[in-house]
């Protein structure tokens, strides 16, 4: 049997692991399969939550996300790199070194910065919170926080201050959704370190869901992987990741499941 090579990019996706599949790990892989990109896996921490919240956090230790990571990029060459949720400063230390690895060199760097779980726990303590803005920032293409994290990432209020701050930190790209608004319709802005500016909106679909932000994050980072500009990788990723959402599943009592994989892409 003749083997052939896989013409679908690399996705390398760092996250934790949610054993309801709705979002981290589980929620980074379907997207990046779904924009049809390949996905790799590193589990920054393991959870104990469902879709009513997170019970209990266990980050991994950083020499052993370290470790994975050497043994991956051993073998295959990534193209894009999605970082979610973290799980300690001291992993944020190791992303950084490990986003200096010569076989990561001009590759697109996704970051959703997960401070908090759907349901509203917190999974960053302060420490983290300075290792994203110091150690991360500054190393990726984009950053996909919600309003909430952006300001508590900054300590501004109004998205156009916390761009020009997480701007000014080093991100190229701020893309800051407005899921978390009180309005009719969901506004999500994108702010670039060279005056662009766009803004998107999106009805506002009803219901709670567990994994939105994990799914346009990665939508973004295969777009990105297929070479597709920035700008283009946000818009369609945002357009997969309404449709996910509208047609979502219930999995569990509480919160919604986004329908990453029998979802289109348009």
């Amino acid at each position: 049997m003749t083997e052939k090579s896989s013409d679908r990019p690399l996705v390398l996706c760092f996250g934790g692991h949610d054993p309801s599949g709705g979002a981290g790990i589980l929620a980074d892989a379907e997207a990046v399969q779904a924009a049809g990109a390949f996905p790799l896996t590193v589990i920054t921490a393991l959870t104990e939550q469902n879709t009513c919240g997170l019970v209990h956090l266990h980050p991994q230790p950083p020499a052993q996300i370290a470790a994975h990571c050497r043994c991956l990029l051993r073998d295959s060459q990534p193209q894009a790199v999605k970082i979610g949720l973290i799980g300690s400063a001291e992993s944020a230390h190791t992303l950084a070194q490990v986003l200096d690895a010569d076989a990561l060199a001009g590759v697109p760097v996704v970051l959703d910065t997960v401070l908090a779980t759907g349901a509203g726990q917190a999974v960053a303590d302060a420490a983290l919170r300075a290792a994203i803005c110091e150690r991360l920032l500054p190393r990726c293409t984009l950053v996909t926080p919600n309003l909430p994290e952006a300001r508590a990432l900054t300590g501004a209020q109004a998205a156009e201050d916390c761009a020009e701050r997480l701007l000014a930190a080093g991100a190229p790209w701020v893309l800051i959704t407005g899921t978390h608004d009180a309005t009719a319709a969901v506004t999500n802005r994108l702010f670039g370190a060279q005056g662009e500016r766009e803004a998107w909106d999106w009805p506002r679909l009803p219901g709670d869901y567990h994994g939105s932000g994990c799914t346009l994050a990665s939508a973004i980072a295969a777009w990105l992987a297929y070479e597709l500009p920035l700008i283009e990788a946000v818009a369609a990723a945002q357009s997969y990741t309404w449709a996910t959402l509208e047609q979502a599943v219930r999995t569990g009592r509480c919160q919604l499941t986004p329908n990453r994989l029998s979802t289109p892409i348009r």
